[in-house]
Order: C-alpha cells, then sequence, then structure tokens
C-alpha cells in the first residue's frame, strides 16, 4: 500500500509505527454555519481510506475534530444572542446529518477543542518551558526561528516566512512569522483562565492537543485539505515535535485536493456554495459522494451542472446490473478482485477503482453460470461498500423517492400493460407506456418480468433517490 507524503513530495510504502493499531487524524470542521459540499470531500476521501485500513490492520483509531470555539463562532453567536454552545451543537447536528447523508461512517473519536484545554494550556506551557514560546501582553506566541525545520512540510522559504509574508505583524511579537497558541479575550467573548490570563486558544494549538490526547505524541496519518498545508499543518507539525522533545510528529501526510464550482473556486464570498442538504433533495447522497470520489483525492475537482446527472447514471448502471441477479445469495467470501484493491493501494485511486466496478458490472450482465453470478455479485457488493457505494436495495434505488400513492400507481399501470400485452392490444400497451414515460418511468422488460426505475436523466432529477 502506496501513500503519497506530501512532505516528502512522493508516494512511500505505508508502514505504520504498529502494525497491529494504526492512527489517523483529519482536520475536521469549524462549526458555525453549514458545511458546503467542497468541505466533505475530506471526510469522504478520508471515509474510504478508513475503511481500507481496517480491511488491512487489526486496530485503526480515526480521530477527526470539531473545532467550536473561533472568532466566526463568536461572530454568530453574538448576533443571535446566545451562548456560542448554542451555534456550535446547531451546525454540528447539521454536519452529521450531511455525513450521514454522504454515506461517511462515524469516526472512533471525535474531539472538541472546548473539551481540551486543560491539555491545550499543559502543550503551551511545555512549549514555554522549552523555550519555543513565549508570554508578550496576554497572548503566548510560537517562537518559529527557534524551530530549525520550520517550513519543510510546505516547501517555503523560513526567511520569506519571517519577513512576515501572509501575517499580521503585531507589536508584541519578537518575530513576523510568529504565530498565536493563546490570545486574550475581552469581557464579552468567550474566555478560559490560563496562566497567562483569561483567554482562549489560536487555532494551530488546537490540533496538536487534541491530536496527542487521543493518538499520542505520533500519528501514522494526518489528513486534510490542501489548503491547510500552510499555515495550519506546518504551524501544527512545529509545535508538536517541539514540544515531545523532536520526535516526529506524522509519518505520513495525506492533502486532498481544492473543489471549484464552473472553474471558479468555491466560498461563502463569492455566493456560489452548495450545501449538502440542498443538493439531496434533489439526487440519493450516494450520487454525490460518487461525485466526489470520480477524481483522484489529489486532484482539483471541478463541480457542474453535469456531474450528478453523470454520477446518477453510472450508479444506476452498477445498480442495473445487481438488479439482474436480485435473487442470488451473494457469497459471504471475499471474492475483491485483485486489480480493485491494487487500485486502492496505489495512494487510493478511486477512479481507478471505481473502473473496476464497471468491470465487474458487465462481467455480471453477461455471466450465464450461477456460480460465477454468485461470486461476481459478491465482488461488486464488496468491492462497493469499500467505496461506500452500492449500500441500497437495487430495486428500491430504482423505485426512486415516489410516493406509496405513486408506486401503487405505477404498479397498477404495469399490471394493466402486461394485461393488454396478453391480451394482444397493443394499442393499449403503447398507450400505457407512454403514460408512465411521461411519468419519468423507464420500464425494463426481463426474463424476470417488468421492472422499473424513476429516469435519473431527467434535468431536474426530482424524483431520484
Amino acid at each position: 500500500m502506496k501513500i503519497f507524503n506530501t512532505e516528502s513530495g512522493k508516494k512511500e510504502e505505508f508502514v505504520p509505527q504498529n502494525p497491529e493499531h494504526v492512527t489517523m487524524y483529519v482536520c475536521g470542521p469549524t462549526v458555525y454555519n453549514h458545511s458546503h459540499i467542497g468541505n466533505f470531500r475530506p471526510p469522504v476521501v478520508f471515509d474510504v481510506l478508513a475503511r481500507l485500513l481496517r480491511r488491512e490492520f487489526p486496530k485503526l483509531t480515526y480521530a477527526r475534530n470539531i473545532t467550536d470555539i473561533d472568532d466566526k463562532i463568536n461572530a454568530a453567536a453574538a448576533e443571535a444572542g446566545v451562548d456560542i454552545s448554542v451555534i456550535s451543537e446547531k451546525y454540528t447536528a447539521a454536519y452529521h446529518r450531511d455525513l450521514a447523508t454522504l454515506g461517511v461512517l462515524p469516526t472512533d473519536v471525535e474531539p472538541k477543542v472546548t473539551e481540551h484545554v486543560e491539555q491545550i494550556h499543559t502543550m503551551i506551557q511545555e512549549l514555554i518551558d522549552a523555550g519555543h514560546a513565549y508570554a508578550a501582553e496576554g497572548h503566548v506566541l510560537f517562537s518559529v526561528s527557534s524551530y530549525a525545520d520550520y517550513g519543510s512540510l510546505s516547501k517555503r522559504d523560513p526567511e520569506e516566512l519571517l519577513a512576515g509574508a501572509r501575517v499580521d505583524v503585531a507589536a508584541y511579537k519578537k518575530d513576523a512569522g510568529d504565530f498565536v497558541l493563546w490570545k486574550p479575550s475581552a469581557d464579552e467573548q468567550p474566555g478560559w483562565d490560563s496562566p497567562w490570563g483569561r483567554g482562549r486558544p489560536g487555532w494551530h494549538i488546537e490540533c496538536s492537543a487534541m491530536a496527542e490526547t487521543h493518538l499520542g505524541d505520533t500519528i501514522d496519518i494526518h489528513g486534510g485539505g490542501t489548503d491547510l498545508v500552510f499555515p495550519h499543518h506546518e504551524n501544527e507539525r512545529a509545535q508538536s515535535v517541539c514540544a515531545h522533545s523532536g520526535k516526529q510528529y506524522v509519518r505520513y501526510w495525506m492533502h486532498n485536493g481544492f473543489l471549484s464550482f464552473n472553474a471558479e473556486k468555491m466560498s461563502k464570498s463569492l455566493g456560489n456554495v452548495l450545501l449538502v442538504k440542498d443538493l439531496a433533495e434533489k439526487v440519493p447522497g450516494e450520487v454525490i459522494r460518487y461525485v466526489l470520489l470520480s477524481a483522484h483525492y489529489r486532484a482539483p475537482l471541478d463541480w457542474n451542472d453535469d456531474v450528478l446527472t453523470q454520477a446518477r447514471n453510472s450508479l444506476d448502471r452498477l445498480y442495473g446490473a445487481l438488479r439482474t441477479v436480485t435473487s442470488l445469495d451473494a457469497s459471504q467470501q471475499d471474492h475483491i478482485p485483485d486489480a480493485f484493491m491494487a487500485a486502492l493501494h496505489d495512494d487510493l485511486n478511486t477512479p481507478k477503482a471505481l473502473a473496476e466496478l464497471f468491470a465487474l458490472a458487465k462481467q455480471l450482465n453477461t455471466s450465464t453460470d450461477h456460480e460465477t453470478s454468485q461470486q461476481l455479485k459478491s465482488a461488486l457488493l464488496q468491492a462497493g461498500e469499500l467505496l461506500g457505494l452500492l449500500q441500497h436495495d437495487a430495486d428500491a434505488w430504482f423505485a426512486g423517492d415516489q410516493s406509496e400513492a405513486d408506486a401503487a400507481t405505477i404498479d397498477q399501470l404495469i399490471t394493466e400493460r402486461l394485461q393488454a400485452r396478453a391480451d394482444k392490444d397493443w394499442g393499449r400497451a403503447d398507450e400505457i407506456r407512454d403514460q408512465l414515460t411521461a411519468m419519468n418511468v423507464v420500464l425494463e422488460d426481463g426474463a424476470d418480468g417488468t421492472k422499473w426505475r424513476i429516469d435519473s436523466s431527467d434535468a431536474n432529477l426530482s424524483s431520484s433517490k
């Protein structure tokens, strides 16, 4: 199994520090509002990685944090006239609903910043005692010049960083590049008592303290979006290494590419964000997940008006193959093809893994041998599960989100059509088919009878669930 390590800039064989227990940390959301679809690329990507690691190793501890103290949360709470916990709990719940919609499995640990203030204090004090941090005017700052390897993760020149590039220069800083570990809170702002005065933690120290608490001094994999490489992960790495007497903090750094919208950066300021809850009104969450896995995780992914239709049609092909063998019991033996596993072992190559799913579906569609079909069905389902796909009953997938009344009407019309064909009343049979077509119902006549599905190529996709 090979992983592209951001720190080394190349693919490396994945060798965990303890083969019996793999550890992984992924940066989670700041819960001040709904997360947009771009924010969900990391949890979907690393959910696939977590599924793979659980298959390959005896134990995985996977942590993804919740940042529930932040200036944006403070501002939202002040505007609403409520405690910050009201805002953070509301949007944490929304985040969990969206994760469930996308089929993202729960992590082993979901640490919250507000529950780790004591650990943050301890780590800050360790950095001060080791000469890597200093207190000034109610702040505590990390001294970048004290860490000779600063900048090696993001491949940035420390001299340029210390010159104040893209950082705020404040009078209390010894060097322009020094970053905040603790900052004072005004009376009206949330804060905690500390040895350096009432205040709140800086962004970077939060993840270092939470990762240390739940995963130890050195962790195997640290993931997040490529936008976090600098400054967040660079700073996180520096303070963790220095707090742990030079121990390696992360063995493999993994970063996913940006998600854009019609070739433009997706951001709230540009007003072009897409929310999972809105997309889920048009398509099943599995369709959204498929889109997020359709490009290699390190590559950029452009979201446009066609991606959902393409993904739905692709999943229809896979479910269509499964639908032809609904009566077959899938064997419980391991039938995942080597080619599929090789794709995931090659730096989580999900596009290639998806191609292997279609190869399996093609074989299943043409198989005439009962045992072979059984094995192919098992392989398709097991491989799909590793990607978090094909988690629905095939018939239910094609039935869509029709109400029971609609489904009953469709079934009745199909029964009438079958009777018309039996009576050789071809005109009536064609009339019923046209009626069903107008309802976006596609009929599939086969040896097992007539099955139906909702046409997902309809522009609105309103019935595709």
